[in-house]
């Protein structure tokens, strides 16, 4: 599995597609945070990076699947994919290397953000006025949002040989999973609303964003990583059938 991490994650950055979602996630986030003066943080007044967490969600709905959508559906096209499952690997190896690659990608796209948050640190009256714990969790929903978007696109990419098929049905099912529970409970009422509401990662990224690390958020984003990676596994044993 290793092995096939290493060799996604090069060649990724052996094309220009990690550049370029890298690039359209800095600039984006950077104008939106620093720039653009209905959002900036300079002109917001608060020291925090709350524009920066609710934007990230809605760029890394499109850039994920643009990382994923080749994992599998380039190998069916080039007809590498049979050489590839005629090694001695196991298809949890050869989905675990790729999914892997994927989100190592994303998850280096937020390093560099780190930069904002030591910024706003500097500038905050008095020096280090920002909500670190909430910062922190807002993080960790970033990593753990990318990863089920990750897992929802190497998924996508499984089932179709057409990487752009693969990226618009992994945009489609990254914003129902994201979205789609909410706007169904907006037009709920009662207990059924925040029960609906509770199966979309929204309302548990939301939670993750002020700072409350709940172990059932953990596991919902977990669990939802497991179903989408073991319906990968089944689409690609589907060869068999």
């Amino acid at each position: 599995m290793l092995t096939i991490l290493q060799k996604e994650f090069n060649a990724f950055l052996n094309s220009p597609v990690a550049y370029v979602v890298l690039g359209v996630f800095l600039i984006a986030t950077g104008l939106f945070v620093w720039v653009f003066p209905d959002s900036s943080v300079l002109d917001y007044g608060y020291a925090d990076l709350q524009t920066l967490f609710n934007l990230a969600p809605w760029i890394f709905l499109f850039l994920i699947p643009a990382l994923t959508m080749r994992t599998f559906a380039e190998e069916k096209k080039a007809g590498t994919i049979e050489l590839l499952l005629t090694r001695p690997l196991t298809d949890g190896q050869i989905i675990g290397g790729k999914y892997l690659a994927c989100l190592l990608l994303a998850l280096l796209a937020l390093v560099p953000t780190l930069l904002y948050y030591y910024s706003v640190y500097q500038l905050g009256s008095p020096e280090g006025n920002i909500d670190s714990a909430a910062t922190v969790g807002s993080y960790l929903g970033l990593a753990l949002l990318a990863a089920v978007f990750a897992a929802i696109g190497v998924l996508a990419s499984a089932l179709t040989r057409d990487q752009i098929i693969a990226f618009l049905v992994a945009v489609v099912g990254c914003f129902l999973v994201y979205s789609g529970f909410d706007s169904l409970a907006s037009v709920l009422q009662g207990s059924s609303a925040y029960y609906v509401s509770q199966l979309g990662i929204a309302a548990h990224y939301r939670d993750l964003s002020k700072g409350l690390v709940d172990s059932r958020d953990l596991v919902y984003f977990f669990s939802v990583v497991a179903v989408a990676l073991q319906a990968t596994r089944l689409a690609l044993r589907s060869r068999n059938w």
